[in-house]
């Protein structure tokens, strides 16, 4: 019924030839043009999830001149996540500076062996990674989002109905009120996180998830100042098998958490080893918030598929090796809006698969394709077992490795570093995973004694 009023209220959406829809396992970026399709009404397109992904792609259609719905099933809860943002989001998102909770100037990396590495020598005086809580951060992005002319639905999806043919409209169902509702629209662009459904209904295939299980603690004010800028990791098999621990500062607690792929059901207990390493800093604190959630790992074999667009964690962009996913999210939904304003010309013109890939996912790809892979390999290099974990934290004591990765993270490029530098930063990258090696028995020795105090 709602299919049948949409098509007889919006005639001239329908596309009056057949569009191709091309193999969902087909991500290739080969594109054809074809004529536009003008519209009665304004392009009509639904974002499900309320995240970075959702708010930013949802502002940048409102903004650009799209009927825009901006789905969230609950508004007042966030994901659980570390919290940390590139000092280049700040300005690129124009996020308020009152939202940041703690500027963390000094980083501290712990290997299976209790080595510290403090890593934020090379930061500059006006550089920091400022430390949000997402309940806040996520608010303001929908509430701007909302500002700009899309409409929030504080609801539930239920449903979303995928047309038979190209001349229908995608119908989504949602409960909002304990009432049920539909919704006719043009275009759907999935936001809604690891789980979504969105994903689901248009057969994007599976892909590998973590989970993050974090607790925050409300510390004693002596112990709270400790962490006033500071940030800290762990690695090693007790804390987690494939991934680190964090130790994070929020506005008036901290947040301590691990994450793990291969060993989701001993989840509990890592988090309890992690709490173990840092129990004299955390010793009377109390635990006001116990959060878990899946983290993608990859991207998605299928992230456009007709005029279904995936984005953030819904597409799977949540990079190996530092677990960050918040820039990403807020960008890929920018790009995603963006490429829709830009394909319909303002919201006058219908959009197709097409549109979508050669505007949203080649753009992607262009620019982060290499960043993902990169730490991808990083990630397989050091974090494989306690041996390599010895050399990452090895590494990171080295300033020029550093000034490299907080280059490449603070502003979101690959650094382009010195010839020379970089020669020997591979030449002490073999030496420290061959002398980390040698000693690897006694440190996996040393990782069974905590295990067994632990568990």
């Amino acid at each position: 019924m709602a299919a049948q009023t949409y098509l007889h209220r919006h005639p001239l959406r329908c596309l009056p030839f057949p569009l191709k829809i091309q193999n969902p396992q087909n991500q290739s970026h080969h594109f054809k043009q074809k004529p536009r399709n003008p519209v009665v009404c304004k392009l009509r397109v639904a974002v499900i999830g309320g995240g970075p992904a959702g708010s930013s792609a949802a502002e940048a259609l409102a903004t650009g001149g799209i009927e825009t719905f901006l789905f969230e099933r609950s508004p007042a809860t966030a994901k659980p996540c570390g919290g940390a943002i590139p000092l280049c989001m700040l300005d690129e998102f124009s996020i308020p500076l009152n939202l940041i909770d703690r500027r963390v100037t000094q980083m501290r990396i712990v290997s299976p062996s209790n080595l510290v590495v403090d890593f934020g020598k090379t930061l500059k005086p006006h550089e920091f990674i400022a430390m949000l809580r997402r309940e806040v951060l996520d608010s303001f992005l929908r509430q701007r989002a909302e500002s700009s002319g899309a409409t929030l639905l504080k609801a539930l999806v239920t449903n979303l109905v995928v047309p038979t043919s190209t001349r229908e409209p995608y119908v989504i169902h949602y409960t909002m009120d304990n009432c049920q509702h539909q919704l006719a629209v043009d275009v759907i662009i999935g936001a809604d996180g690891a789980n979504s459904r969105v994903a689901k209904s248009i057969k994007a295939g599976n892909y590998t998830t973590a989970i993050a299980f974090q607790e925050r603690i409300k510390l004693p004010e002596d112990k709270m100042g400790f962490y006033e800028n500071l940030a800290e990791m762990y690695i090693g098999n007790d804390v987690s098998p494939d991934f680190y621990a964090w130790v994070f500062p929020k506005c008036d607690h901290v947040a301590v958490g691990t994450g793990t792929v291969c060993s989701k059901s001993n989840i509990k207990s890592l988090q309890h080893a992690i709490r173990a390493r840092v129990k004299p800093k955390i010793e009377g604190g109390k635990v006001i918030k116990v959060e878990a959630h899946p983290i993608p790992e990859h991207p998605r074999p299928v992230r456009v598929c007709g005029r279904v667009a995936l984005v953030g964690d819904a597409a799977g962009y949540v990079t190996k090796c530092s677990g960050e996913g918040i820039y990403f999210a807020a960008k890929s939904g920018r790009i995603c809006g963006e490429a829709i304003v830009k394909a319909s010309e303002g919201g006058e013109n219908m959009i197709n698969e097409n549109d979508l890939k050669r505007e949203y996912l080649r753009k992607w790809d262009d620019k982060y394709f290499t960043t993902f892979k990169f730490l991808d390999v990083l990630q397989k290099v050091f974090y494989g077992n306690n041996a390599a974990r010895e050399a990452l934290v090895e590494l990171c004591g080295d300033e020029y490795v550093q000034r490299m990765t907080f280059d490449s993270y603070l502003y979101k490029n690959l650094a382009s570093g010195n010839r020379w530098e970089d020669a020997k930063m591979v030449m002490n990258t073999i030496s420290s995973l061959v002398r980390c090696n040698i000693m690897g028995r006694e440190v996996e020795a040393s990782a069974q004694k905590i295990l067994s105090r632990v568990l």
